[in-house]
């Protein structure tokens, strides 16, 4: 069952759903890197993940909504061509995070450098519940709760701060100390190459989110006009997407050199 046809109760308990998916699909994710670290098997549960997040918090499905002739100035037919600007934007940035995790594949093959463990989960932890508040602020608006909307961005907002403290003030650190560095191997730079990209991703996302926020508060979206927050929320999904594939690929696929 999708959102759009969900009265507001019934959307915010299936986001709850969603996330309790994502959550034991995480758990499981580290305890087979643990107890059997197979790659593949690995792979399609972040695939699964990836489509769940998709699906039921990017809303790919809107794509196909639109299909009856509407006015070319009308509210709906300009928000359902920016929606296939957006996605299409989103597919050209795919590209090139996929090139990314193949230089990852490619220098790296089977092996990755020592990294603390206990702070990539937490992190990936972190940035998932973000997804989780970015779909109740969306959720909420859509159904005209301005405050809850409201909330649920700042919460998004301060998340992505944590995400970027944890990844950028904390494993940046520690990976040093593991003799990662940026400029002296392959390890070094395809590392910071990585998570320095997402990493400016969050922080593109966290400015966008304060944009739309602070024109939450002036009252610039309603039930009826809320494209600005679908956007954001849709550009910040994305951006969880991505990490679901660079988490595994960084911490968990591969042994440790």
């Amino acid at each position: 069952m999708t959102t759009h046809a969900l009265d507001k109760s019934a959307a915010l308990n299936q986001g709850v759903i969603i996330f309790a998916y994502l959550a034991i699909l995480t758990a499981l994710e580290f305890g087979l890197a643990v107890a059997l670290p197979n790659p593949i098997l690995l792979l399609l549960v972040a695939l699964f993940k990836a489509g769940l997040v998709m699906y039921y918090y990017m809303h790919i499905y809107k794509l196909a909504q639109q299909d009856e002739v509407l006015p070319r100035n009308s509210y709906a037919y300009k928000t359902g061509s920016n929606r296939l600007g957006l996605w299409l934007f989103l597919l050209s940035d795919a590209f090139v995070f996929g090139a990314l995790l193949a230089t990852r594949f490619n220098l790296w093959g089977m092996t990755r450098p020592h990294l603390n463990q206990t702070l990539g989960l937490a992190v990936t932890t972190v940035l998932l519940v973000s997804s989780f508040f970015m779909n109740r602020a969306e959720t909420s608006i859509a159904h005209g709760d301005r405050k809850g909307f409201l909330n649920a961005t700042l919460i998004t907002m301060i998340l992505g701060i944590a995400f970027l403290v944890g990844v950028v003030g904390l494993e940046w650190q520690l990976a040093q100390l593991e003799n990662v560095i940026v400029n002296k191997d392959v390890k070094g730079a395809v590392f910071y190459m990585m998570t320095g990209m997402h990493a400016f991703h969050v922080l593109t996302g966290v400015i966008f989110l304060f944009l739309v926020w602070r024109n939450g508060r002036r009252g610039a979206f309603s039930a009826e006009r809320y494209w600005g927050v679908e956007a954001a929320a849709v550009y910040w999904h994305f951006v969880d997407v991505v990490w679901i594939f660079f988490y595994p690929a960084l911490y968990l696929i591969g042994t440790v050199v």
